[in-house]
């Protein structure tokens, strides 16, 4: 089975890859390409109002133009003292062109006089798998966390240095790769989403 990761991200490559392949019973039998391997494909504006319409929308038009199964996700912050915020506008928070240190410093700047009882957050990752034009499978993963007062750990992107996780007491910016893979909003989906390839595997022999 040949599947797209429809995203030019190389640290959402990098984790997706990752997840996908540490997976035995469909390791052998998946072929993962990026759109690496297919530059004519334009890049897909996020127009969506939820991460949800945003992960279906790329996936979407990746498929219609290769018609080959596609895997798109859109994740985001959602800040609690923020009402939700930056939420679907994770990535581009800070403005046009900005970059993941100017997200973290607004998202600060923001919660500046926060007490630490009132920031929790959440990271979500919402996940759209398109087999066809109408067959769509959407999964989740999310994860409970606190924003931090300042930016702690080197690993990582995006809002990962200002991401606290309890149970594990770091940043996600201070975990591997793989141990913030076993935790993240991103694996939970991604394991989500791998368990419907082995059964479109299994399906097809």
């Amino acid at each position: 089975m040949k599947l797209i990761l429809a995203t030019r991200n190389q640290h959402k490559l990098e984790e997706i890859k990752k997840i996908l392949s540490e997976n035995d019973r469909i390791g052998e039998k998946l072929e993962i390409l990026t759109l690496e391997d297919f530059p004519n494909v334009s890049e897909v504006e996020e127009t969506g109002e939820t991460m949800r319409e945003n992960a279906i929308l790329k996936a979407k038009a990746v498929y219609s133009a290769t018609r080959i199964p596609a895997l798109a996700d859109d994740s985001g912050l959602e800040v609690d003292a923020l009402n939700g915020e930056p939420g679907v506008m994770s990535a581009r928070f800070a403005g046009p062109g900005c970059t993941y240190k100017d997200n973290n410093l607004k998202l600060l700047g923001l919660l500046n006089r926060i007490p630490e009882g009132k920031r929790g957050a959440t990271f979500r990752c919402m996940v759209a798998l398109v087999l066809s034009q109408g067959d769509i499978r959407i999964v989740e993963g999310k994860v409970r966390g606190v924003i931090t007062d300042k930016e702690i750990g080197e690993n990582g992107f995006g809002y990962d240095p200002v991401f606290y996780h309890p149970e594990s007491k770091k940043t996600f910016a201070e975990l591997t790769q793989e141990e913030k893979n076993r935790i993240s909003h991103r694996g939970i989906a991604f394991r989500k989403a791998e368990k419907l390839i082995e059964k479109i595997i299994a399906d097809t022999r």
